[in-house]
C-alpha cells in the first residue's frame, strides 16, 4: 500500500482507553462529518484496544464484544465508510495486547484475513506481552506479509514505541508509519520530551513509511485516559491553550502522522479550529512531504527548516522551556549567507500577518512553552 503523506484520523485510546464500543465509533464518525474534520484530511477513525473478547473462538479467530459492539465489526465499518471515511483496528504482536486482550502472535495471517473480510482499512500493531525468546522486526515483517496477502489494501501503522531503532527498519518489512516514541501523557513536559527525542531522527519520516510521535492529546485538558487520572499525571498540571498549539505546530511540521485522541464530540471551538488549521496541515500534507533540516538546538529551543512543493520554506522556532526567550535564527545556517543576494519574506502562519522582508537573521521573542512558524518565499534583496 503506497502513502504518499502521513495519516489523518482518530483514535479512542487517548480519551476512553479500553473501552471503546460501537455507538462512540458511530458518534464520532458523525462528529467528524459534521464539525468538518473530514473535510480537513481526516479520514481514518480507530478502535484501539479493547475491542474483543478475553479469548479468541473455537477456531482460532477474534471475537468482538458483543456488549460493545452488538452489530459486529463488519457493520460497523459499512457504518463508517459510508461517512466517507475509513476504519481502523487495534492488534498487538505480543500474546497478549497492552489491556491484555488476545493478541496476534502467531495468528498472523488469520487475524489479517478477518481484518480484511470485515472491511477494515488500517492496523494499528502494538508490542504489548511480547515473547522474550521472539524478535520483533521478524513479527513485523510477519503480519506485514499476512497484511499483504489478505486481498485488502490496509494500511500497517506499527507500534513499538521506538524500540530497536525502528526508523532502520520499519520502512523495509512494510509498514506505513511507525512510533518512534513512548506513549505520550496529556501534560506538556510529555509532549516536549517527545518532540526533542525526535531531533535527531527528523531525516526519517518520508512517504510511504512515516514517523508517527504518537496520538495527540490536544484539546484533552486533563480529561480521559491519558489525562490527568492517569496516576502517572497527577503530579503534573493540565494543558494550557498554548500548550496545545505548540504540540500541534510540532507534530504538523516534524512529519508525524496527525492522529487526534481527544473526544472530538465536544471539543472547544478554539481546539477544533487548531486541528483543522489549514496551513499546518498543508505543511504536514505537501506533496514532497521533505523532511525537516535541523538548523540549531540550544537546550530547550530549537529551530528548523522544511522545503516545500511550491518553492518556499517553512521555519519553525519552539521554545520548551518554562520562560520566555529570545531566538535568532541566522540565515547563513538556513543556507542563504549575506553575499547570496536573495532575502526571505516571512509570514506568520498562526496569524496569516506579514512578518516582514529579512535578510542575514530573523531575531524573535518565544513565550514558555511556545512555537512560532512561518512561510518563507525568496525574493531579491
Amino acid at each position: 500500500m503506497y502513502t504518499p503523506t502521513p495519516p489523518m484520523g482518530w483514535n479512542s485510546w487517548n480519551t476512553f482507553g479500553p473501552m471503546p464500543t460501537d455507538r462512540l465509533i458511530r458518534e464520532t464518525a458523525d462528529a467528524i462529518v459534521a464539525l468538518g474534520y473530514r473535510e480537513a484530511g481526516y479520514e481514518y477513525v480507530i478502535i484501539d484496544d479493547g475491542w474483543m473478547l478475553r479469548e479468541r473462538d473455537e477456531n482460532g479467530l477474534f471475537v468482538a464484544d458483543p456488549e460493545k459492539f452488538p452489530y459486529g465489526i463488519g457493520a460497523l465499518a459499512d457504518y463508517v465508510h459510508g461517512k466517507g471515511l475509513k476504519l481502523g483496528i487495534y492488534s498487538c504482536a505480543g500474546t497478549r495486547t497492552c489491556a491484555r486482550y488476545p493478541g496476534s502472535f502467531d495468528h498472523e495471517f488469520s487475524d489479517a484475513k478477518q481484518f480484511a473480510q470485515w472491511q477494515v482499512d488500517y492496523l494499528k500493531y502494538d508490542f504489548c506481552n511480547f515473547p522474550k525468546s521472539a524478535k520483533g522486526r521478524q513479527r513485523y515483517q510477519t503480519m506485514s506479509m499476512a497484511l499483504r496477502a489478505c486481498g485488502r489494501d490496509i494500511y500497517f501503522a506499527a507500534c513499538n514505541w521506538g524500540l530497536e531503532s525502528p526508523e532502520t527498519w520499519m520502512r523495509s518489512v512494510g509498514a506505513n508509519s511507525y512510533r518512534s516514541t513512548p506513549d505520550i501523557l496529556d501534560n506538556f513536559p510529555s509532549a516536549a520530551e517527545i518532540a526533542q527525542s525526535q531531533l535527531n531522527l527528523l531525516h526519517c519520516s518520508a512517504a510511504p513509511c512515516f514517523n508517527d510521535m504518537d496520538m495527540l492529546t490536544v484539546g484533552m485538558f486533563g480529561k480521559g485516559h491519558v489525562g490527568l487520572n492517569d496516576p502517572n499525571n497527577k503530579a503534573l498540571a493540565a494543558c494550557m491553550e498554548q500548550d496545545y498549539v505548540t504540540q500541534f505546530a510540532l507534530w504538523s511540521c516534524m512529519g508525524s502522522a496527525l492522529i487526534i485522541g481527544a473526544d472530538v464530540r465536544s471539543i472547544s471551538d478554539s481546539m477544533r479550529r487548531l486541528l483543522q488549521n489549514r496551513e499546518l496541515i498543508a505543511i504536514n500534507q505537501d506533496a514532497e512531504c521533505r523532511c525537516p533540516y535541523l538548523v540549531y538546538h540550544e537546550g530547550a529551543q530549537f529551530c528548523f527548516l522544511k522545503h516545500m512543493s511550491d518553492h518556499t520554506v517553512t521555519l519553525v522556532y519552539a521554545n520548551l522551556s518554562d520562560e520566555e526567550t529570545e531566538v535568532d535564527c541566522i540565515f547563513a545556517d538556513l543556507g542563504l549567507p549575506c553575499t547570496s543576494g536573495v532575502r526571505l519574506r516571512l509570514r506568520d502562519v498562526m496569524t496569516g500577518e506579514d512578518e516582514g522582508v529579512f535578510s542575514d537573521h530573523h531575531p524573535l521573542e518565544i513565550p514558555a512553552h511556545g512555537c512560532r512558524v512561518f512561510r518563507g518565499s525568496f525574493v531579491p534583496a
